[in-house]
């Protein structure tokens, strides 16, 4: 509000980069109609990695009201969008409430997706509930050192358990209707080369929270941005390394949410 900035490097207006009907997002959201994504600029991680790093650093995008985000929304649901999915929202909160006030008032009705990198705040995630249907949260890494190396997160892995814990208590397990989800968690995770994502501690504490965890574990890293300034992040993940975590997964009983077509997303 008086013009400070922080790790985003957002200011108190909203920008927006793109919005659109997405079908490139997880089975349970998008259905045959798409996800009704709209993709916020700036991020409060700074991943070395980010394959979207003109929008979530560089903030490329296009200063926007909450009148306006709500008239996407609305015109969103009329195409046919089974959700709403805000990517990348954590550091608009409150305009996008004022957003939703508005949208909600000309008829919006569908379930709103939280999609987030999982670093988030405790005391936000509980303004938000009853308010977000379904949330998206990325778990980076099972390890504080890693989020600091690869993300300039401070505490990452502590950070998102108490994160997902939160959101876990206010939606729970994923709930489907017809094969769309329309309300609980969906968990990605995304497989690094050379294990820099300490993969082996994540799975246990999704496992410890709910053996029915929705799990996207996810093989299509590349090497962009910043990456090829870190020797063990310059390649793809290996086919080996990838079923290693999906081993694990499955020792552990985490058994929804696997990709059946992972290994065509893999770097030959």
């Amino acid at each position: 509000m008086e013009g400070e900035k922080g790790a985003c490097n957002s200011g108190m207006h909203l920008k927006v980069s793109d919005h659109f009907p997405h079908f490139g997002e997880e089975t349970p959201l998008v259905g045959n109609k798409g996800s009704g994504t709209i993709f916020l600029s700036h991020c409060n991680l700074k991943c070395v990695y980010c394959q979207n790093y003109r929008i979530s650093q560089d903030g490329e995008g296009t200063t926007t009201t909450p009148g306006q985000v709500a008239d996407m929304m609305i015109k969103l649901q009329e195409s046919g969008c089974h959700n709403i999915n805000l990517v990348s929202p954590t550091q608009y909160t409150p305009q996008l409430i004022e957003a939703l006030d508005y949208a909600i008032a000309e008829g919006l009705h569908i379930p709103l997706v939280w999609n987030s990198g999982g670093y988030e705040s405790v005391d936000t995630l509980k303004l938000l509930s009853g308010i977000v249907d379904v949330y998206l949260p990325d778990i980076k890494y099972g390890s504080n050192e890693a989020g600091q190396r690869y993300s300039n997160a401070p505490g990452y892995f502590d950070v998102c358990k108490d994160a997902l814990f939160e959101m876990y208590s206010q939606v729970g397990d994923l709930k489907m209707k017809r094969g769309i989800a329309y309300r609980g968690m969906i968990i990605r995770h995304l497989v690094l080369p050379n294990n820099c994502a300490a993969s082996e501690n994540v799975l246990p504490f999704l496992a410890s929270m709910s053996k029915n965890s929705y799990v996207n574990i996810m093989g299509q890293y590349r090497p962009y941005a910043d990456a090829f300034k870190f020797e063990e992040l310059k390649r793809c993940p290996t086919r080996y390394e990838i079923s290693k975590v999906h081993k694990i997964a499955r020792t552990l009983g985490l058994v929804r949410g696997f990709q059946k077509t992972w290994s065509s997303n893999l770097c030959h």
